[in-house]
């Protein structure tokens, strides 16, 4: 009796496949590491790398370096609803929990705190977005007023406060 060959493994579920291994070792999946560990040419990796992120199963976190896209199930119907009686009846897909008014507040309070939590974390990553966008254009502008400085014979430097440089 033979032992049924085992199915060929495409490119793409390697690299998807490296890139989960990566992050799950909290290693950086670049395309440097993703080719070393699946053994792919370059320009392969970047093909997949590429293909995968379009399908939105990868994102780019920075600059060459992927992280897997947490993919949920589609989300299933939603209701709350008072009944006669003072309970509390939430109705999610086939799961129904009844609650009392009190569990009711007190799943309210865990429930803003998620939200609090993802507004934060949101606001802090499109600051740190303007800061750096705002401190890249100070360094574009020092550059320019060193070179017209230059220019006109003012070799005097203006030291860059150390607050601006680029995060």
């Amino acid at each position: 009796m033979s032992l049924p060959m085992p199915k060929a493994v495409s490119s793409t579920t390697m690299v998807l496949d490296a890139v989960r291994e990566l992050v799950a070792a909290e290693q950086p999946a670049t395309r440097y590491t993703v080719a070393e560990l699946t053994g792919l040419r370059m320009s392969t990796v970047d093909d997949r790398l590429t293909d995968l992120t379009n399908k939105e199963l990868l994102r780019r976190v920075q600059k060459g370096q992927y992280v897997p896209v947490i993919q949920h199930p589609p989300p299933r119907v939603m209701t709350k609803r008072i009944l006669a009686d003072g309970l509390i009846e939430i109705e999610i897909g086939d799961d129904v929990l009844r609650l009392t008014p009190k569990e009711d507040r007190a799943l309210a309070m865990l429930q803003s705190g998620a939200a609090t939590q993802a507004i934060a974390i949101e606001t802090g990553r499109n600051q740190a977005m303007v800061i750096n966008e705002f401190a890249t254009r100070i360094q574009r502008l020092e550059n320019e007023n060193r070179n017209l400085r230059r220019h006109i014979g003012l070799e005097t430097e203006i030291e860059a406060s150390p607050q601006l440089k680029l995060v």
